[in-house]
């Protein structure tokens, strides 16, 4: 239960520090946020592993968290140019 709690953790942090770096207004709330932090930290953790060739570790580490951000940041700008096209 605290490996799952930590992640939901990890992921509102992540996915909240990708809010504010990817410009425009996202209408989304907490619940997305999170969901957004936890699947670009699984993103982030699978490209770190290809570039790097090392196992992926999902701590709480300075790489690990920068790898989680940018992953969660390409997932907004996907999600984003996904929405535009339906407005």
């Amino acid at each position: 239960m605290g490996a799952l709690l930590s992640w939901i953790l990890f992921g509102l942090i992540a996915g909240g520090v990708a809010r504010l770096l990817v410009p425009g207004r996202q209408a989304i709330g907490c619940l997305p946020t999170i969901a957004v932090g936890v699947v670009g930290a699984l993103i982030g953790g699978l490209v770190g592993q290809e570039l790097f060739d090392t196992d992926a570790r999902f701590e709480w580490d300075l790489g690990p968290f920068l790898l989680a951000v940018a992953g969660s940041v390409v997932l907004l700008l996907a999600l984003e140019a996904l929405g535009g096209r339906r407005r």
